[in-house]
């Protein structure tokens, strides 16, 4: 997976803060999202975390079919996601999910979703 990332680093679009940053998502049936942040002048940019899922939502995957996400950021430290990724990772991946925080160097560490996410806010918590 790490070799994958790295390759998708390329892709980043990030002029502005030079940090890219590349996402893979795996679902229950073992297919592959990719995703890469795409940064623009006001700042308001798309993070590689939802750009991995939105393309696996746009092929028609739902919620529950998700089985992990594979995360570099370009450092040689390990990155975590930012909130408002892990939000839309809590609304698509169980629990249990797995989400694998790679540096450039290949280190990694693994959480589970509601290790990384243990305050979460969902669909239980509108009234």
């Amino acid at each position: 997976m790490k070799e994958k990332l790295l390759e998708l680093h390329k892709n980043a679009y990030s002029p502005y803060f030079h940090f890219p940053v590349s996402a893979i998502v795996v679902t229950s049936d073992l297919k592959e999202f990719s995703g890469v942040n795409v940064e623009n002048a006001n700042g308001t940019s798309i993070c590689a975390e939802r750009n991995a899922i939105a393309s696996a939502v746009a092929s028609g995957y739902k919620r529950g079919d998700f089985k992990e996400i594979n995360i570099m950021v370009s450092s040689d430290k390990i990155g975590t996601p930012c909130f408002a990724c892990r939000q839309v990772i809590l609304e698509f991946f169980s629990k249990e999910a797995i989400v694998r925080c790679y540096s450039t160097t290949g280190e990694y560490k693994e959480y589970t979703v509601e290790k990384l996410c243990p305050y979460p806010f969902g669909s239980d918590d509108l009234v």
